[in-house]
């Protein structure tokens, strides 16, 4: 496995995260919900429940994951090294929070479900979050959408318009900050096909049936699901989906959408020069907050996207 030292998270990170980060930080209403996290929400809580309901790995707890793990903090230098929890659930899920300490918790299921080679690119992955400074804002996103759901309910009709663009533009952010992780993986594990298994596992994969499954026929469903942008409609039906039309707002791009992007940037020319040890270098200090500058009409983009999703939803509660 290739280890990149002194690597800095904008070697790697894709535009469309740095582009929705950059609409995100320039939204009023960013800056309070930034300073009121500060003021109450706090890591050692959630800490303290992981270190008294799942089972923190070392050397002699999952020594083989340890292992792993630590191969990968090294080969994505990250220090300090991150804490690693593995959660008893069944749902195929892990996730990485923390800022000043910064910690990854893996569930059961992925464990069960995938191998030694899949369980690396799943850590990679979750690390690419921390190198790329993630955690903070994805935990700013999670405290702002429990501290709006008091406020009011949150549909695109009620509520504080500013409540309603930070929200989306949240998740917008959410979703695009995924391409970045999924290349930390791929820079790890120098090869696609352990990463993109993965994630068809996730999909919906089975233990049982794991024989009948093929990552080719699931490369080709992404190249189908690609297609279907060639009828505009699909391109709304999508907007919709991913903004909260079936009730819920996605912190994930689809897989299939994860697999397009993963595969144009395999072939890429800026990730052939990153292999060969041609990249931007930052000291290594772990994770990386970004401070960035907005144009304003990024903001007014986003507006716009949220007048038009709005307009949508209520167009089709009429047609209902």
């Amino acid at each position: 496995m290739p280890t990149y030292t002194g690597i800095s998270s904008e070697a790697f990170r894709h535009p469309l995260d740095r582009q929705a980060e950059q609409a995100l930080r320039s939204l009023p209403g960013f800056d309070l919900i930034a300073r009121k996290f500060v003021e109450f929400v706090y890591e050692r809580p959630q800490l303290v429940y992981l270190m008294g309901n799942t089972i923190q790995v070392g050397p002699r707890q999952y020594s083989t994951i340890y292992q792993i793990f630590r191969e990968c903090v090294r080969d994505l230098d990250i220090y300090p090294e991150p804490t690693l929890f593995i959660s008893h659930n069944p749902q195929a899920n892990s996730y990485a929070l923390g800022q000043e300490n910064p910690y990854i918790v893996v569930n059961t299921g992925i464990l069960d479900l995938l191998n030694e080679a899949e369980i690396r690119a799943v850590l990679a992955h979750e690390l690419g979050h921390i190198k790329c400074g993630h955690t903070i804002l994805i935990q700013m996103a999670m405290w702002a959408m429990s501290a709006a759901s008091v406020i009011g309910e949150l549909t695109f009709g009620l509520g504080n318009f500013v409540s309603q663009a930070l929200i989306y533009a949240f998740f917008e952010w959410r979703r695009k900050a995924e391409l970045s992780a999924d290349r930390a993986a791929l820079l790890v594990m120098d090869d696609l096909n352990p990463v993109m298994s993965s994630m068809m596992k996730i999909s919906g994969g089975s233990n049982k049936y794991a024989n009948e499954c093929s990552l080719q026929e699931f490369i080709q469903q992404s190249e189908k699901y690609q297609a279907l942008d060639d009828d505009g409609l699909n391109q709304v039906y999508k907007f919709l989906m991913y903004n909260g039309a079936q009730g819920m707002m996605l912190t994930h791009p689809f897989p299939v959408e994860r697999l397009h992007y993963l595969r144009s940037w395999a072939v890429s020319e800026e990730y052939q020069q990153i292999r060969q040890g041609n990249y931007q270098q930052t000291p290594a200090t772990g994770a990386v907050n970004v401070k960035v500058e907005t144009p304003e009409n990024e903001a007014e983009k986003l507006r716009k996207q949220i007048e038009e999703l709005q307009n949508e939803i209520n167009r089709m509660k009429k047609a209902d």
